[in-house]
């Protein structure tokens, strides 16, 4: 694709963002695209966010367990931009009108304490740039219409982020093993869906080790004090107005997400 069409494509899910209606897949107007150019696509987006007064504060990686690449229909993992506005708080109300077709997820996300860049990072370099880790919730959204979205739609949609919210419990990687470590996700109470660090890739470790290998020949550096949301545990679910999603993950607490009420939506 040529620069003209990455920033027509761009301007296109802008659109979505800002009239909160999603459009058919992007695959369909650009069928000779690559994944290259989906994250060319990916990346004038995040710039005009920037540009805008946005800021880089952390990466994700999608895709990265075997339940979420059955049920999104794809092969391989992908990555996307954590910017500050995505962030909420635990337990303050998120008005889901902020989405399109909200789904969540629980991840347990990495904060680093100093830079990690490929290519040739290993796990015990990953290890080593890792300050603590914090159980976390992903809310997942797809500008593509019905959440039909193949790997271009997704990588060129920002790996369909959405929105985080962190938990309060820090806790260092020599405290927990993250590969056995249960999770149960709750929705209003009820079990929702359950699964375990070792369905991200493995491990999670290894989905930060795939992250900065495969963002560094790109330029890109994952930076000190940033967050990295390595996968989800489980499948994602959707959410609505008024929701609660819960989840425990054992060896490193929990987190919630309430969600607005519709008659508190504005």
């Amino acid at each position: 694709m040529d620069v003209s069409r990455v920033q027509e494509a761009a301007a296109v899910l802008a659109h979505a963002y800002a009239a909160r209606e999603p459009i058919e897949p992007l695959i369909k107007t650009y069928p000779d695209a690559g994944i290259e150019d989906a994250y060319r696509i990916q990346q004038e987006q995040v710039r005009r966010w920037v540009e805008a007064g946005d800021a880089v504060r952390g990466h994700k990686v999608g895709l990265a367990s075997a339940a979420m690449q059955r049920q999104m229909g794809v092969d391989q993992p992908d990555y996307g931009h954590l910017t500050g506005s995505m962030f909420h708080l635990e337990h303050q109300p998120i008005p889901t009108s902020a989405f399109l077709q909200p789904r969540i997820e629980p991840e347990i996300a990495f904060v680093l304490g100093s830079a990690l860049r490929g290519p040739g990072v290993t796990v015990a370099d990953a290890v080593r740039a890792v300050d603590f880790v914090l159980p976390s919730l992903e809310i997942v959204d797809s500008r593509i219409q019905d959440w039909k979205i193949s790997l271009f739609d997704t990588i060129a949609d920002n790996a369909s982020s959405g929105g985080v919210v962190l938990g309060s419990s820090p806790t260092v990687l020599s405290a927990a093993d993250l590969r056995l470590a249960g999770c149960v996700l709750y929705q209003n109470g009820s079990v929702a869906a359950t699964g375990a660090g070792g369905a991200v890739l493995g491990s999670p470790l290894n989905s930060l080790v795939w992250l900065a290998n495969t963002v560094g020949p790109l330029g890109v550096t994952l930076e000190p004090g940033h967050v990295v949301l390595p996968g989800s545990m489980t499948r994602a679910i959707p959410v609505s107005p008024g929701d609660t999603v819960v989840a425990t993950i054992a060896g490193i607490g929990s987190v919630t997400a309430v969600f607005a009420p519709a008659s508190e939506e504005s």
